[in-house]
């Protein structure tokens, strides 16, 4: 299957608003894809519907072959589907090592037997699940704040804390949502270092952002979106020279 995630004539409407409009598109599998648009185009709520944040008023939306339309966000995070948010979701009385040790867990889960007993193969799988964790934070430059409380950390490590606890889901696509603001230009750099290799490693990505620069240095295949419709979507070669695209963002022709 060369795509992973298909959506077709998606809609969604609050109130008098209409917020996503008969929106259709594909997402090829294992590549870094770039959803964008001005401020209240319906990004976001897109991202909202596909992880099961928000029930579509009519359209399909198909992953794996699951159709996720109406489940919740939790049953579509265990079809392999995570996501991160705009203001990163973290445990902030946690540490940063036990946020992303949750996510293992989700996996992992010791057997109720080997918890209680604390039997050797308990004291194995605990040892295992804290090695992985620590390799996700090493991945995302956080091995030196693993004991550190989660809530201490400033921005741009709490977007990266985030980043491991989803990798560490082992997802088969990713939504990340603005997962550069409020970095500095280096931190954007590690980041987009290390999300470049996620695709070969068999993870697709699907990413909303405002720097543009560095969404066109990655994407693979762009998909444009104003008010709430779907008006380009192509290479970032094809879509940096779309006349549509150029009107929506500087408003000349």
């Amino acid at each position: 299957m060369a795509h992973i995630l298909e959506v077709r004539g998606l809609a969604k409407k609050f109130g008098a608003l209409q917020a996503v409009k008969d929106l259709s598109f594909k997402i090829k599998r294992e590549t870094i894809s770039a959803l964008i648009g001005p401020n209240g185009s319906g990004k976001s709520t897109t991202f909202n519907l596909i992880s099961g944040h928000l029930k579509p008023d009519k359209g399909r939306i198909i992953f794996e072959g699951h159709h996720l339309e109406g489940l919740p966000a939790e049953t579509v995070a265990r079809l392999g589907l995570a996501r991160t948010f705009q203001t990163p979701q973290v445990f902030s009385h946690l540490t940063v090592l036990e946020n992303v040790l949750l996510a293992v867990y989700q996996r992992k889960r010791p057997g109720k037997i080997s918890s209680l007993l604390r039997t050797p193969e308990f004291f194995r799988k605990e040892k295992a699940a804290r090695e992985e964790a620590l390799y996700y934070l090493e991945r995302f430059f956080l091995a030196d704040e693993a004991h550190r409380e989660a809530g201490e950390l400033p921005l741009g490590k709490l977007r990266y804390l985030e980043l491991a606890r989803a990798l560490a889901l082992r997802p088969k696509l990713l939504l990340l949502d603005e997962a550069a603001s409020g970095l500095d230009p280096r931190e954007k750099e590690d980041l987009a270092r290390t999300l470049a290799e996620l695709p070969r490693e068999g993870l697709t990505l699907f990413w909303v952002e405002h720097d543009l620069n560095l969404l066109m240095g990655l994407a693979e295949e762009v998909i444009v979106l104003d008010q709430g419709r779907k008006i380009a979507q192509g290479p970032p070669s094809e879509i940096q020279k779309d006349p549509r695209v150029i009107q929506v963002y500087l408003g000349e022709e």
